[in-house]
């Protein structure tokens, strides 16, 4: 299976080259000012696209899919949208969910400890690939500012659940990829810290 993964388009979707494949995962920030219009704009091209399944999950630019839920997952038809649930393709058991350390007054934000260790409990054992909007803590989650800013209960539960692939975004200027025992970590933010969409979006081939 050719998976292409692409997060943190932020509206700029049109200036973006996106490779054919199976599946696209999309690790979230459709939205530059999170606003519904956006969001079907978005959803329009992501329709578009000829990959036979689309998994989206929200991030933290995306207000409207966390404060107007229900007229924003009513703009996303077509496409399989994961908010902490899973869904299967071609027999991969993919879980979506858009939860982050806390930043800033931003949408879905979860504070560290508690808070997040509950959200990511909740990732099945048996999971072959997750898409969460933020990176595990010290894997593709380094800021311009030489910061790790990625969530250390997200790594822990990666450890125990070992998925064949995990793919976010949100650090924009952390993008690549990594292999790190059997899981392969993919930062796949299409944006640069400067917000401009020139990042690839990553492929990778999957046997199933």
């Amino acid at each position: 299976m050719r998976i292409v993964c692409l997060s943190d388009t932020h509206g700029l979707h049109g200036q973006i080259e996106v490779p054919e494949g199976d599946l696209l995962l999309h690790g979230g920030d459709l939205t530059r000012r999170g606003r519904l219009e956006e969001l079907a704009e978005a959803a329009e091209w992501l329709r578009s696209l000829p990959h036979g399944h689309k998994v989206v999950i929200g991030g933290n630019h995306d207000f409207c899919l966390e404060q107007q839920p229900d007229k924003a997952k009513d703009l996303l038809v077509g496409l399989t949208y994961l908010q902490d649930e899973f869904c299967h393709c071609q027999g991969l058991k993919i879980y979506g969910s858009p939860w982050q350390p806390w930043f800033h007054d931003w949408a879905f934000n979860l504070r560290r400890g508690e808070p997040l260790r509950e959200a990511w409990a909740k990732i099945p054992n048996d999971t072959d690939i997750v898409v969460t909007h933020g990176p595990p803590q010290g894997i593709l989650d380094r800021c311009y500012d030489g910061r790790e800013v990625g969530c250390q209960d997200l790594l822990e539960r990666l450890e125990t659940i070992q998925p064949r692939l995990h793919v976010f975004g949100h650090i924009h200027e952390a993008y690549g990829q990594r292999q790190v025992g059997d899981t392969l970590y993919v930062n796949a933010s299409s944006c640069t810290l400067r917000y401009q969409p020139i990042q690839k979006p990553i492929v990778v081939d999957m046997a199933i």
